[in-house]
């Protein structure tokens, strides 16, 4: 049975019990700073199961790609070392929200194992949690499993999503490969060898854990299932190893030519193959290469690839090639990765590229610690050294250690590393899921229609705790049934005004979203304010429609981007207030002066059509059928709300709010592009008044330049173009003046030249002359001096050029090469060159004197 079979019939016998197919979700987990990243099917459906998101359906099934790469669950090093690990996998699920509970999740398991996919029921053994006697009642009494393949375990079977959240007792089903495979039944003594393989696991999610471990009941019980399919397709194709199954044997080939392999057993072909998956499918979720956070980790997996590729024997860029062979595999039951084949081709290229120049460097420095080691561990120093500088994640360290035998000192490398996230602010991930204003209820938004609206207020809370009232002076949060201010999300920042009764005004200046209450946020200016209060609400409409300019003219952007860049514009983050709009986006170059130009074109032709901007409520399919974007990094519900612009030129989901018609924004102005990272470029752009005061200042400039040089704004440029080149002849004729004068004066300095035993030693600094000039008299010195080190130094402001000539007799005792660095650094610079004649730059000026005072001490020392 083939894996996309298995896929298929497990979703159809579940939506003919009653469970509604939903769509694997994003890799990035929407809204949930907890997670790295979608590590189990349940993950989607979390908020579902602490009741704070309702669905319309309480059945669901689901086949979920998820990634263990990081965090709590981190496959990385066993990938590639075992039959089953892996970084990416896709998880079968079953989910109950307060349906049904243990009985009929057990039954429909073994009901699917046994019926659908005919395992016999002698090679099943079951676990429940020793605490769990319904669980065991289920199964031993009305299913018939026998006892002799039956056992109770503890910490095994309880589950949990992470060090808070959902979790509660588990149930597992084993799959009994046989006598001749090494291994004993869960529970037992050798119970991690490979004859028993888990291949269901089935929580009862009966809990929410705390921070302090303090477990508190869910509001309905409900249940969670995972079946690995790469795992139950290994036991129906008959192999061993997930390695083995269909999903892998297309990967491997494509892998093997890629990297032009002559053993096709070697483990490296299986972490390459795996890891394709991996990073494929986190860039067409909207990840990128970087330095912190999911970035990271996605570039810990590229690398770690990479680097087995290398240790194959191929030093050419081969990873990117691979991604057609997923596709062709992959590409029909996931029809993303298919749409953003080059857009991931080019991520994983780039970053090929960029590793490959530290690459070779940093493991000739690894071998060189080893190679001088006296124990059987790598200094921590080293593996920090060849992260920080060299790009390699300390688990690619650990794969050569472990191929070598050796280990790695962690403690000296895990201090290094921590030292350095203090300096960067530490890692963003480790955020307490459950440490938040405890609120619970619904808040109606009314932004759309109006600005202002009555309401009574629901709770007030000064400090994070709840209280009666507030007085004046007092910072709160206050918590409405309904509001018209909009709630900081999606890039849009939270409405500023007022909340206001006879006997208080309360001055808003922010608000935010938790769950499904807006939390108003700011001080009361003046009298008291109490629960139960009626009050008045009132949004700043200068603020709120100047908001609405940047927010709408920044879905013209985002249209207009890819349109003029291509289809692999996405967006990757945006921030949109009264000032300005900010918008970050994925691109691999700075974009041109006649790219941002058309890009402006694009939206104000757009903005001067003056079309009606459109609203829409729908649900998902349908909102994918009429083009609609999905932004990364966003959580969106069974209904969502479709904008639409300029017809189909762009339409996006947003809950934010807009303009009626585009003609309302006025004009676009980009006053930035930028890069912020690897592969994401930034514009900063103004809207409306403040775009048209931008053009007014430059302007402005461009006026009172034409009249500094004497010309005019149309003659301009040509003006300016002429003066640059008579400049540059000018500063040419200079330095040649200058050079002459420093040649014709350098005989002076022979008798400045000190003797360090046979060699003669000029060390000299001059003003305004430049590198080429120095060389010359570099060389008119040495020929003078007969044996001879001479080091110069031009002088321009803080910059030092530097000249090193060594008489040809005498450079296999001293390098100008090694001179040149000697200074250099002490300049805080760099430099290089031959034996008889190296050239470098430095920055200190200040410590020149010092420095030159110095070369006859290294002549010295390398006498």
């Amino acid at each position: 049975m083939k894996s996309a079979e298995i896929r298929q019939a497990f979703l159809k016998y579940f939506e003919s019990k009653g469970h509604t197919i939903v769509e694997s979700s994003s890799l990035v987990p929407g809204n949930d700073p907890t997670l790295l990243f979608t590590n189990a099917g349940m993950v989607q459906f979390k908020d579902v199961f602490l009741g704070s998101e309702k669905r319309n359906f309480s059945r669901a099934t689901s086949s979920q790609r998820c990634v263990r790469a990081g965090g709590k669950h981190n496959d990385l090093e066993n990938v590639g070392y075992t039959a089953r690990h892996h970084t990416l996998f896709e998880m079968l699920g079953n989910f109950s929200f307060g349906d049904y509970f243990k009985r009929d999740a057990i039954k429909f398991a073994w009901q699917f194992l046994t019926e659908i996919l005919k395992l016999p029921p002698e090679k099943l053994w079951v676990t429940v949690h020793i605490s769990d006697d319904e669980a065991a009642d289920i199964w031993l009494k009305e299913v018939g499993v026998s006892s002799e393949r039956f056992s109770r375990l503890d910490e095994d079977n309880f589950w949990q999503m992470g060090d808070t959240g959902p979790c509660g007792p588990s149930s597992e089903i084993f799959y009994d490969h046989g006598a001749d495979v090494p291994g004993g039944p869960p529970g037992s003594e050798n119970d991690d060898l490979d004859r028993y393989i888990e291949i269901w696991n089935l929580v009862f999610m009966q809990f929410e854990r705390q921070a302090s471990g303090e477990l508190i009941p869910l509001p309905k019980p409900s249940v969670d299932t995972g079946m690995g399919l790469e795992r139950v397709a290994a036991v129906l194709q008959g192999v061993h190893s997930n390695y083995e199954i269909d999903l892998f044997s297309q990967l491997l080939k494509a892998t093997v030519a890629a990297t032009n392999a002559k053993d096709t057993s070697d483990k490296s072909l299986r972490v390459i193959a795996d890891h394709i998956r991996s990073c494929s499918f986190l860039v067409a979720d909207g990840v990128l290469p970087s330095n912190e956070g999911r970035g990271y980790v996605l570039r810990r997996i590229m690398r770690r690839a990479i680097r087995h590729g290398y240790k194959l024997g191929q030093k050419s860029l081969f990873f990117y090639k691979i991604v057609a062979a997923l596709v062709e595999e992959m590409g029909e039951a996931y029809p993303l990765i298919k749409e953003k084949q080059g857009h991931i081709e080019q991520v994983i290229k780039t970053e090929e590229e960029q590793f490959a120049r530290t690459l070779e460097k940093g493991l000739k420095i690894l071998e060189a610690a080893i190679d001088a080691m006296e124990s059987k561990t790598i200094p921590g120093d080293v593996v920090f050294k060849l992260h920080d500088t060299y790009g390699f994640p300390v688990d690619l360290t650990n794969d050569i250690a472990r191929e070598r035998g050796l280990n790695l000192d962690m403690e000296t490398y895990e201090r290094l590393m921590k030292e350095q996230q203090e300096k960067s602010g530490g890692d963003k991930f480790e955020l307490d899921y459950t440490a938040r204003i405890a609120v619970d209820s619904e808040t109606t938004f009314e932004g759309y229609e109006a600005l202002a609206s009555q309401s009574t207020i629901e709770a007030i809370f000064k400090e994070g705790e709840a209280v009666e009232q507030v007085s004046a002076g007092d910072d709160a949060v206050i918590v409405l049934p309904n509001t018209p201010f909009y709630a900081n999300s999606g890039g849009q920042v939270g409405d500023v005004g007022t909340i206001s009764t006879e006997n208080g005004a309360f001055n808003v200046v922010d608000c935010r979203k938790q769950g499904d209450s807006f939390l108003h946020i700011g001080q009361l200016k003046e009298g008291k304010l109490a629960v139960g209060e009626r009050v008045t609400s009132e949004v700043s409409a200068n603020t709120r429609l100047s908001t609405a300019l940047n927010h709408s003219a920044t879905h013209l952007l985002h249209a207009a981007l890819r349109k003029v860049l291509g289809e692999h514009v996405t967006q990757k983050g945006s921030l949109v207030d009264a000032e300005r709009l900010r918008f970050d986006f994925a691109h691999f170059q700075a974009m041109t002066d006649s790219e941002i130009a058309e890009v402006e074109h694009l939206v104000n032709a757009e903005i001067r059509k003056n079309t009606e901007v459109l609203t829409e409520i729908c649900d998902m399919n349908a909102a994918k059928e009429k083009g609609a974007m999905a932004l990364f990094g966003e959580k969106y519900g069974d209904t969502v709300r479709v904008l639409s612009m300029g017809g189909d030129f762009s339409i996006e989901l947003c809950g934010g709010t807009h303009v009626k018609r585009t003609g309302d924004i006025g004009v676009m102005h980009i006053i930035a592009e930028s890069g912020i990272a690897a592969g994401v470029r930034r514009i900063e752009a103004l809207t409306g008044e403040k775009a048209l005061a931008s053009y007014s200042e430059v302007e402005q400039s461009l006026n009172q330049a034409s009249k500094l040089i004497k010309s005019t704004p149309e003659n301009l440029i040509q003006r300016l173009e002429t003066l640059v080149s008579e400049t540059k002849t000018l500063e040419k004729a200079l330095a040649t003046a200058n050079a002459k004068l420093a040649t014709a004066s350098a005989d002076s300095w022979l008798n400045e030249a000190e003797e360090v035993g046979a060699v003669k030693v000029l060390a000299k600094s001059v003003e305004g002359v430049d590198g080429n000039s120095l060389v010359e008299m570099s060389d008119k010195l040495k020929s003078k001096l007969g044996s001879a080190v001479v080091l110069l130094a031009g002088i321009e402001g803080d910059k030092v050029a530097l000249v090193a000539g060594v008489s040809k007799d005498i450079s296999k005792t001293y390098k100008a090469g090694d001179l040149i660095k000697y200074v250099a650094a002490q300049l805080d610079g760099k430099g290089g060159g031959r034996p008889d004649m190296a050239r470098g730059a430095g920055v200190n000026s200040a410590k020149l004197p010092e420095v030159l005072a110095s070369v006859s001490g290294w002549v010295a020392q390398n006498t």
